[in-house]
């Protein structure tokens, strides 16, 4: 893989909710990592949903990514994609999203993703279908 493989403060998004994007494995799977503060939870104490889903987006498109080009720079785009919540999340807790390709070919790809905690619990799963912008869309 070429270039810088941690990406930070890419993106309004990203400066705000405050995750990394992990591009370094070497398997071919994206992570997004984020400590959860007070600025990530809503009203119950709990990881807000809507994190929980970005998180999930942004490591499952980066993995989608890493797949039609080894620098996970290429651009993505999320068609679908259905999330579950499974247990929560809270202030403190380091969290992974991972992203995995269980299909698809050059126009279309299928990922499913999980999001940890550090202690290996899982949090939330999710399915979602993406799609490679061609190159003369990337000019």
């Amino acid at each position: 893989m070429s270039g810088d493989a941690i990406i930070r403060d890419e993106t309004g998004t990203q400066r705000t909710l405050g995750y990394v994007l992990d591009l370094s494995g070497g398997d071919g799977r994206a992570r997004c990592r984020l400590t959860v503060d007070g600025r990530h939870t809503n009203r119950h104490g709990a990881l807000h949903g809507g994190i929980v889903a970005c998180m999930l987006d942004n490591a499952m498109g980066a993995t989608g990514s890493l797949a039609v080009d080894d620098t996970g720079l290429w651009p993505m785009v999320t068609l679908s994609m259905t999330t579950n919540f499974v247990g929560p999340a809270r202030e403190g807790d380091e969290l992974t999203a991972t992203g995995r390709v269980t299909g698809g070919g050059r126009s279309i790809r299928f990922i499913d993703g999980e999001l940890r905690d550090d202690a290996g619990r899982l949090v939330a799963t999710a399915t979602g279908t993406f799609k490679p912008l061609s190159k003369e869309r990337m000019e």
